[in-house]
């Protein structure tokens, strides 16, 4: 035989959640303030568009570097009016026929770490050299960076940072003082392609 329990029914007892919420309201805060967050630049770039381009500054002039594994060439459109060479290809080329490589392909695939730029391209003559060009034509601030297929992520930034801008001392200033170097813009509006 059943026996049936008449009892009353039973209340689902409260949940206090006042203890949690007085946890949230200090940890959010706490996590808020101690949060790290990132700084995203962002480098504005001119792309070639399909047919004739854009209307440069003058059209009279073009500066195009040429960023090659072997060297940098600054070009005006039509022909190549200075050339620095790579500061490693002697290097590479002599690891290269050690190892029984084809120059120009040592260090590809293998984990080498990519050399900072300034060891790999003569980055003083090219920013002398890009001065003398904006000394002669102060108004234009375009400018054409052509790549090799196999150059480096850091080269190719590099060589943006030196063609965007240079530090440059001031005349008759002390050597030692780093308030004497002022930064210059040089062709800030950088057009990317493919080297010819």
């Amino acid at each position: 035989m059943r026996r049936r329990r008449h009892g009353r029914d039973k209340e689902a007892p409260e949940l206090d959640i006042t203890a949690f919420l007085n946890l949230m309201v200090v940890l959010v805060p706490f996590l808020l303030v101690s949060a790290v967050f990132s700084r995203v630049t962002i480098l504005e770039l001119n792309m070639p568009s399909g047919a004739g381009g854009g209307a440069p500054d003058d059209p009279t002039v073009t500066v195009e570097v040429v960023v090659r594994k072997a060297a940098l060439e600054i070009s005006d459109g039509e022909k190549v009016i200075a050339r620095f060479p790579n500061l490693n290809v002697t290097q590479e080329t002599e690891s290269a026929q050690a190892e029984g490589a084809a120059p120009g392909t040592a260090g590809q695939d293998t984990g080498v770490a990519v050399l900072p730029t300034a060891e790999v391209y003569d980055l003083k003559k090219l920013t002398e050299f890009l001065l003398q060009v904006k000394a002669s034509y102060p108004e234009k601030t375009d400018s054409i960076l052509l790549m090799e297929a196999d150059i480096a992520y850091e080269h190719l930034v590099g060589v943006m940072d030196t063609v965007r801008g240079a530090e440059v001392r001031i005349e008759g200033s002390d050597p030692g003082d780093p308030e004497a170097v002022e930064k210059v813009m040089l062709f800030p509006d950088i057009s990317l392609g493919d080297a010819p």
